[in-house]
């Protein structure tokens, strides 16, 4: 008997829930910036609550309606991809994969609600922001701090710029790198050459058979 598709959003949405809730402890209970830190493991893991207005690491849009784009793309991105799970799921997809795919719809959707809604609700937006709503930026607050020093001068267009090993991050994100990790670990177990599912069947494609003329 096929069983429901249910349990993978109930993942997304287990993980939406974990994120927002520690988004909203990291805005009530933190303070912003280094002078609001907490080691958690050493010098190497803590909390750490700072804003991101654009993409991983920080990567942003030129122009002043970037944010929106940003924003407008999450957006659509995340209705492909649930969309996308329910495919995998009538396509008899693995369950793993399947797995994965709750784990990256639950992260795109947490860091798309920062991005909604955050700009009026937790008046985060940026300075200059044309609207408050799509300009919400996203809150990070997991800081693995391996490691941070000064690019070589002599490198090309990077050299001499100040970098951290590992940027600060979220649930979200963590979902999705996890999700994505697995996923690449995976690609012969979730996509195995010469099966294909058709409507609730897979079946193995053989080769044609090589035909023989005699001389």
């Amino acid at each position: 008997m096929k069983q429901s598709p249910l349990r993978y959003y109930l993942v997304a949405a287990a993980v939406i829930v974990v994120d927002q809730l520690v988004k909203y402890l990291t805005h009530t209970q933190m303070l912003m910036g280094p002078a609001g830190e907490i080691p958690v493991f050493g010098d190497w893991f803590k909390l750490h609550y700072t804003l991101n207005p654009g993409m991983a690491f920080g990567v942003e849009l030129g122009s002043v309606y970037g944010k929106l784009i940003l924003t407008t793309f999450r957006l659509f991105a995340m209705v492909g991809i649930g969309y996308y799970l329910w495919l995998l799921w009538k396509r008899h997809a693995p369950a793993g994969l399947l797995w994965c795919g709750g784990l990256i719809l639950g992260g795109a959707i947490g860091n798309l609600i920062d991005s909604l809604f955050y700009g009026f609700l937790y008046n985060n937006a940026p300075f200059g922001a044309p609207m408050r709503a799509f300009y919400g930026q996203v809150i990070d607050m997991f800081y693995l701090d391996l490691w941070q020093g000064t690019l070589p001068h002599s490198w090309p267009i990077i050299g001499g710029k100040s970098i951290a090993l590992w940027p600060i991050f979220n649930v979200a994100d963590a979902a999705i790198f996890c999700g994505v990790v697995f996923i690449l670990l995976n690609q012969n177990r979730f996509f195995p050459h010469g099966h294909v599912a058709v409507e609730g069947e897979e079946r193995t494609t053989a080769p044609a058979p090589t035909q023989v003329t005699s001389t």
